[in-house]
């Protein structure tokens, strides 16, 4: 199989609980990853929950956040256009792409974990034996998904996702619905995770996840050597 066309999925949400505090798209985890599969002449669609404007946590553009990828994107007009008119995850369909890619950021964590459009998204990947990632936040999105057998999907596989120790030095442990390492550990996953904020990404079959925002280059580069591995 060759690669060539890329779903993006990014959330839709941009309040984190009733903290005040707006959230949304870690834009690292979006960048990086784009470009790294546009600028190897990759097509990529972006689609959310809502469709339309996707929302960037703002800290994710703060100074020391702030990537070669993420300056890219702010100088970018085309892609911030993309990314400001988003399909809706209703009207894709796995059969027109390759893989599917979730950028993290602390939105999925209130809009995907239950969305029954990116459920069935992600239940037609799987069946079709077709490459899927997801980064930091973003493996919330497999919470409700189930596999062949009917049991959960993530049951037994390999996983990883931003640890209980990088949202507790995040200060946002007791702002989020739920702790995402104990969400993916209590699905029977075999959850397993790097330091604290250092690139880690496992795989596991076709399923690959990351752990962080430093992840996002491995994670994508992983994706592109993977589809190499099966040609």
């Amino acid at each position: 199989m060759e690669l060539k066309k890329i779903l993006f999925v990014v959330t839709s949400h941009d309040q984190m609980g009733s903290s005040g505090r707006k959230t949304g798209i870690w834009i690292e985890e979006f960048a990086a990853p784009y470009y790294t599969f546009l600028d190897a002449g990759k097509e990529i669609v972006i689609a959310s929950p809502k469709g339309g404007q996707a929302p960037i946590d703002p800290k994710s553009n703060e100074p020391e956040n702030r990537t070669e990828a993420t300056v890219r994107y702010y100088n970018d007009p085309e892609t911030i256009k993309r990314l400001s008119n988003t399909v809706k995850i209703s009207s894709v369909s796995e059969k027109d792409f390759d893989t599917v890619f979730y950028p993290g950021g602390h939105g999925p964590m209130w809009d995907l974990p239950d969305n029954e459009d990116s459920i069935k998204l992600l239940e037609s990947f799987n069946r079709a034996g077709k490459v899927m990632t997801l980064m930091c936040h973003s493996p919330v999105a497999l919470k409700n998904v189930k596999g062949l057998d009917g049991d959960w999907l993530i049951r037994n596989r390999r996983v990883t996702a931003f640890t209980n120790g990088e949202e507790s030095e995040a200060q946002l442990d007791h702002i989020v619905p739920f702790l995402l390492e104990d969400m993916l550990r209590s699905r029977g996953s075999n959850y397993q995770k790097g330091e604290n904020w250092l690139p880690f990404v496992t795989r596991d079959g076709k399923l690959i996840t990351g752990q962080n925002p430093a992840s996002s280059v491995l994670a994508a580069t992983t994706v592109i050597e993977l589809f190499k591995r099966m040609k």
